[in-house]
């Protein structure tokens, strides 16, 4: 049997990683800027998270949602405290796609409609729902175009009047930071009307935090930037450090009852560990305070780049665009200088993502092998 081949792959085998390191089967060092997609938050196995795991799946890794599981309570009381959400429930599922598909779920039982409004370039997810919601032609195959969905343009309040007028929108979904689409972000009036427009024409505001969420922007949530109030919150990708988990938080306007959502692997001893330790971490080593510091000395640093349009993003959720494609630059970062970088749907944007950990020495060694290939 061989694999159902759907990714373009890098010649290069990580068999180790260590904080923002990764080694290859010949260890070879690479700088990791981009925390396999921003799934790494705390570091490569951080000596806690390879501890506290370990620990846990030596006592009882998995059992059904049937019983009872107290390390979901913690989970949902310190994430309730450290991300300052204090007021929202907690749902457990396993992935971003996943938590978006229950959001969108969510919204639809909440609201009795069902219809979803979306934007330009963003992108939710690969799944039924989740990837109606994306707007990406080319992944959205005909059983999932049966979804109703309208794809405005980012910052359009008219526009988004004019259909919330219609009162057959469950859903306005959204990310503050847009991810995969290159990392464009509107205006506070953009994020805040699309927040009082929902309240008034009864529709759910989605805050798609998958990507930005667990202090990705320097804020725990990158909506914490703006005066809004999402009814629901999906969450994944660095809440468990590369452990599958996601999630979505709940604003109590909505209201529970047995069998809404359910789910076989969310919400698992191993995976509310992951999370768990995520947050002790964040905590303890002050992480977002260092993804300020390093974010700040990031965009010093970029001030020399050579050929550079701008720079995008919040924190470390950065992107670099440049005036010309950057397939070919990221391919000499990898093999030239060992940096693992990123790409987006924008050709020009060169993707930086790396493990909140990160100093502002790998920084430096960034620009300094950037600059050598521009130059």
């Amino acid at each position: 049997m061989s694999l159902f081949n759907v990714y373009p792959l890098f010649d290069i085998t990580p068999v180790t990683a260590k904080d923002v390191f990764v080694y290859d089967e010949n260890n070879c060092q690479y700088l990791d800027l981009y925390g396999g997609h921003a799934v790494i938050s705390i570091g490569h196995s951080h000596p806690t998270y390879v501890k506290n795991i370990q620990e846990q799946v030596g006592k009882i890794g998995f059992y059904s949602n049937s019983i009872q599981n107290p390390l979901q309570v913690a989970l949902a009381e310190k994430l309730a405290r450290v991300s300052g959400c204090n007021s929202y429930e907690l749902f457990l599922c396993n992935s971003g796609a996943e938590a978006n598909e229950n959001a969108l779920k969510l919204a639809s039982f909440h609201t009795g409609k069902k219809k979803v409004i979306a934007f330009k370039n963003g992108f939710h997810g690969r799944t039924s729902a989740a990837v109606a919601v994306t707007d990406n032609a080319k992944i959205i195959a005909p059983i999932n175009a049966q979804q109703e969905v309208e794809i405005l343009a980012l910052g359009d309040l008219e526009s988004l009047e004019k259909s919330l007028s219609k009162n057959d929108v469950c859903a306005v979904i959204i990310e503050c930071i847009q991810g995969v689409g290159g990392l464009d972000e509107s205006t506070a009036v953009f994020y805040e009307g699309i927040d009082k427009l929902c309240k008034k024409y009864n529709a759910c505001f989605i805050a798609d935090e998958v990507q930005s969420g667990f202090g990705r922007t320097g804020d725990f949530f990158a909506f914490q930037k703006y005066n809004v109030t999402p009814d629901i919150i999906s969450i994944a990708k660095g809440m468990g450090n590369g452990f599958p988990v996601g999630g979505i938080l709940v604003h109590p306007n909505i209201k529970a009852s047995f069998g809404l959502l359910g789910t076989t692997f969310g919400g698992n001893h191993l995976a509310c560990v992951a999370v768990l330790t995520v947050l002790e971490v964040l905590e303890k080593e002050r992480l977002l305070q260092n993804t300020l510091e390093v974010s700040t000395h990031f965009l010093r640093r970029a001030l020399n780049v050579p050929r550079l349009k701008m720079v995008k993003g919040r924190g470390l959720m950065l992107g670099l665009e440049f005036e010309f494609p950057i397939a070919e630059l990221r391919k000499n970062l990898i093999y030239k200088h060992k940096i693992f970088t990123g790409s987006a749907k924008n050709p020009n944007v060169l993707r930086i993502l790396p493990p909140l950990t990160i100093k502002k020495s790998h920084i430096d060694t960034f620009f300094e092998a950037l600059i050598s290939e521009l130059s």
